[in-house]
């Protein structure tokens, strides 16, 4: 359960129960607004914010009936083996039952729940009830390496076959030691670090016990990489379940081979510093001054793999290379819990939507929840309401936009998760396109460090103001349409103006981003005289505000009666093309703009 899980409590009487739990786990609480005293985070609505958790994956311990939170995840059921764990404990904490995600945490979290409240941890899951283990989720160090044959093995246990557990790592297999004995037809259980082929209902478990050190020149080609690796791991008769981690200098960190093997093993990237590195040197088998002085370190490979397998890890395989590449092994006297090291930092770049959690993705969410830090205007951060809580902020004020995209970058150089957070869409008028302008910069002109660089940057969509705007109103942008922001804040006001009259003259429909400020004043009136020449005056307008949000209002006006001093920064305007039509239907105005299938229609009849 690699997300911490947030406790919910909805009401005054299961609160004392909500901090214990919460205490406990060292998790955030979250009340409800008007019925909690205490907590972290306040929310509004129960089913809507268990709905926000869920969706962005994280576990949700609610304080409450079982099927309050039944009925506000039931909507999103899909994938048994991605969902996060639901717990439910009673009000006065004597019941503790794990709704989902049983082999995925939920399982273990309720029992701990239940341990520490001395109540009686409701687990229906069959292995779990009549065997006390789930094979499908082993104990932290372990993996299984053919969970496709779980099923079938707990059936046949459950049906009275007793269990052989055998292999080169058998003894380290405690917490199988408590399954019946082998019967005339047992379950086979083998666990080891080497490659096995099982058939049938048999079962590998493969202990995490070593690292993969690698080193390798800027732009190896992943193929070499990889292929070196592979013949260690033959070398070694590994199997790739039984690598904790690959491990590898921080210098390497955005190295394209290095993430081509770590996907093609399935483990995590783990980085050191030089010195980092270099302080495991005595241990290593190999040195080389050529490597020290080279990136500060006498050795990569091999001082890599036992920097993340730990202080009583040993040299398994020295390092052999490649023109390009070298890898080494490191095997530790027991399962890797956790490498060590850091992961690579990474910059997500975040459009939350309009405001309202409704229009904010799962994607998004997930990517917050994610976050070791959020980074942003002030104000947007806040509308992310209880997902937000006890999470690390930094807030810039308007106007500070590229120290707030640089700050985000180098904090995530430094192996932080940040989110950086936008309203709408984070690549529409916003923030994604300064991170990259900034990544792209060189140094000396005002660019970014080498470890900033260095960072993974993805990013998540959203609902952008002149979606959200548009499906409040109708379908206004059906037909061509463009965005133009009447900032001359970035934007040279002549190109602005120039592109006011081409997109006249084209007769796009127009949204309008960043219409006025309380300096800005005249250019919103000067696209209204420029359009007006070009359309008729009885063009319908709308003025959009607050989307998303309680304060929200549609407006909507004739194009000769917009009037500047009616609009605001929080407005987004939208101007129809000479098609567009505002029709008074049953339930109130409806803005839209024809695509032209009444002429289509129209010719196929004739």
């Amino acid at each position: 359960m690699a997300v911490t899980p947030v406790v919910l409590c909805l009401n005054r009487a299961g609160a004392p129960v909500a901090q214990r739990v919460a205490a406990h786990l060292g998790a955030p609480l979250h009340g409800r607004e008007g019925r909690v005293d205490r907590a972290d985070a306040f929310f509004p609505d129960a089913l809507a914010h268990t709905r926000d958790l869920f969706a962005a994956g994280i576990p949700v311990i609610g304080i409450c009936a079982a099927g309050i939170l039944i009925r506000a995840v039931a909507p999103l059921l899909s994938d048994k083996t991605t969902e996060p764990p639901v717990v439910a404990v009673s009000d006065d904490g004597s019941v503790v039952v794990p709704l989902l995600g049983g082999h995925h945490g939920a399982n273990r979290l309720a029992a701990d729940i239940a341990q520490a409240l001395g109540a009686t941890a409701a687990v229906t899951t069959a292995g779990d009830v009549a065997l006390g283990v789930a094979l499908d989720e082993p104990p932290a160090g372990w993996v299984l390496a053919n969970p496709g044959a779980a099923k079938s093995a707990m059936a046949a246990l459950l049906s009275g076959a007793g269990a052989r557990v055998t292999g080169d790592e058998a003894d380290r297999a405690t917490w199988l030691m408590d399954l019946p004995e082998a019967s005339a037809d047992p379950v086979e259980i083998i666990c080891t670090t080497a490659p096995a082929a099982p058939t049938g209902t048999t079962l590998v478990f493969h202990p995490k016990r070593a690292v993969l050190g690698v080193g390798c020149a800027r732009n190896c080609p992943p193929d070499e990489l990889i292929g070196l690796a592979d013949d260690l791991l033959s070398q070694a008769n590994l199997a790739p379940g039984a690598l904790a981690a690959i491990a590898t200098l921080d210098l390497k960190a955005d190295e394209p081979a290095m993430h081509a093997l770590a996907r093609h093993l399935g483990v995590p990237l783990r980085l050191f510093t030089a010195a980092e590195l270099e302080a495991e040197t005595p241990r290593a088998t190999t040195a080389s001054e050529v490597v020290f002085a080279e990136v500060g370190t006498h050795g990569v490979a091999e001082n890599a793999a036992l920097a993340a397998a730990g202080p009583d890890s040993t040299v398994w395989i020295p390092k052999i290379k490649t023109a390009m590449a070298t890898a080494a092994l490191a095997k530790a006297p027991g399962p890797i819990t956790e490498a060590r090291g850091r992961s690579r930092g990474r910059l997500s770049i975040v459009g939350i939507g309009p405001g309202q959690s409704a229009w904010r993705t799962p994607e998004a969410s997930r990517m917050i929840a994610e976050a070791d830090e959020l980074v942003g205007y002030g104000l947007y951060i806040d509308l992310l309401g209880p997902l937000a809580a006890g999470k690390t902020r930094t807030d810039f004020p308007l106007g500070g936009e590229e120290d707030r995209c640089r700050y985000a970058l180098e904090q995530a150089g430094k192996g932080i998760r940040v989110a950086l957070i936008s309203s709408g869409d984070a690549g529409i008028y916003a923030m994604g396109a300064l991170v990259y302008e900034l990544l792209d910069r060189a140094p000396d002109a005002h660019g970014v460090s080498d470890a900033a660089r260095r960072v993974e940057v993805v990013s998540a969509p959203g609902v952008s103001a002149l979606q959200a705007a548009a499906a409040r109103a109708g379908a206004p942008l059906g037909h061509d349409f463009c965005a133009i922001s009447l900032s001359d804040l970035l934007t040279p006001r002549d190109d602005i103006i120039r592109r006011l009259h081409a997109a006249a003259e084209g007769d796009f429909v127009i949204a309008f981003y960043n219409p006025v400020s309380r300096r800005r004043r005249t250019l919103l009136a000067e696209a209204r005289d420029i359009l007006l020449a070009h359309r008729p005056p009885g063009t319908p307008v709308l003025l959009a505000s607050s989307l998303g949000r309680p304060e929200e209002t549609l407006r909507y006006r004739m194009l000769s009666e917009l009037e500047v001093d009616e609009v605001d920064m929080l407005t987004v305007v939208l101007v129809g093309s000479s098609n567009s039509r505002l029709a008074q239907l049953g339930d109130g105005p409806r803005f839209y703009t024809p695509r032209g299938y009444a002429r289509k229609i129209d010719g196929d009849l004739a």
